[in-house]
């Protein structure tokens, strides 16, 4: 063929863009468009390539998710280890939290990518059945539906018991430095001398911040209510310039209300929650240390 463009040939099936091609391609006698070649659709890529890359893309966001979520654990592991390992409380830096930060960045981010990966993989092997469930929703039976509860069940475990020993093994490596595995070998093994400990702990505190978080969730729900429903004298005064808004619905905006309440205290006691892992390990080192 004669049509040329930029300079170098086409062949008879390669992939082409038509702007690009009404735009620099051009008979090379006639210099006008060409007429006997074009770009044109001929077929659709093959659909495994896209979801292979889908399937990839579902993956690095649980692997995002928990590095991210990892990450900020190690940082608070490291911070509140350091205040107690320092019998000093005034040698305690100023900047504790941003020191933490750094080291986290300089010396404990492969422990971190390497827990995280392991949760990612849970995480997408019961996305995957998750999926798999509904498309074999047409041969529904006793026996698949036993099947998939029973790795469902399976899975949900697994992935609860991970998690904890991932947020123990980065209090461990945030007290010693040492990798993943080795971290994780040496709090299990802690944990295991103090199961009683463990847990009494755990399920007083679980207790603690469930309360703490429904008066929060009440009080915000209560001052939400007196700002637009009932509103006090002081509130009408300095709140509303003529009269309180009138609301159509009110109970949708007390429901999302009530929910973000709960979500941000659950976000502030996670800290907490952090503290108190942290302490209590390393309280049973120290006890350890003293028999």
């Amino acid at each position: 063929l004669d049509c040329v463009c930029n300079n170098s040939y086409y062949k008879d099936g390669d992939w082409c863009t038509e702007s690009k091609w009404e735009r620099y391609c051009m008979n090379n006698k006639t210099k006008s468009m060409c007429k006997v070649a074009k770009c044109a659709f001929d077929h659709r890529m093959s659909q495994d390539f896209i979801t292979g890359l889908q399937l990839f893309n579902v993956f690095g966001m649980f692997w995002l998710m928990n590095f991210v979520s990892a990450f900020s654990q190690m940082v608070l592991a490291i911070t509140f280890a350091s205040w107690y390992w320092t019998f000093q409380k005034k040698d305690v830096p100023f900047f504790s939290l941003t020191k933490s930060v750094y080291k986290t960045l300089r010396y404990h981010l492969g422990t971190v990518a390497y827990g995280s990966l392991i949760i990612a993989i849970c995480n997408f092997v019961r996305a995957i059945l998750e999926w798999a469930e509904t498309k074999l929703k047409k041969y529904d039976n006793a026996f698949t539906r036993a099947v998939f509860t029973c790795m469902r069940c399976f899975f949900w475990l697994l992935n609860k018991f991970l998690r904890f020993v991932n947020r123990n093994a980065y209090i461990m490596c945030a007290m010693y430095g040492k990798n993943f595995c080795t971290s994780a070998k040496q709090a299990f093994d802690l944990l295991l001398r103090n199961v009683l400990r463990v847990v009494v702990v755990d399920k007083v505190t679980d207790f603690i911040f469930f309360v703490g978080k429904i008066i929060i969730t009440g009080a915000t729900i209560t001052a939400f209510y007196f700002e637009f429903y009932e509103p006090l004298e002081p509130v009408k005064q300095f709140a509303f310039v003529d009269k309180p808004p009138v609301l159509n619905y009110k109970w949708l905006p007390m429901i999302v209300v009530a929910v973000g309440s709960w979500v941000i205290s659950s976000t502030f006691f996670h800290v907490y929650s952090i503290a108190v892992d942290t302490l209590f390990l390393c309280f049973c080192k120290y006890t350890l240390f003293a028999a």
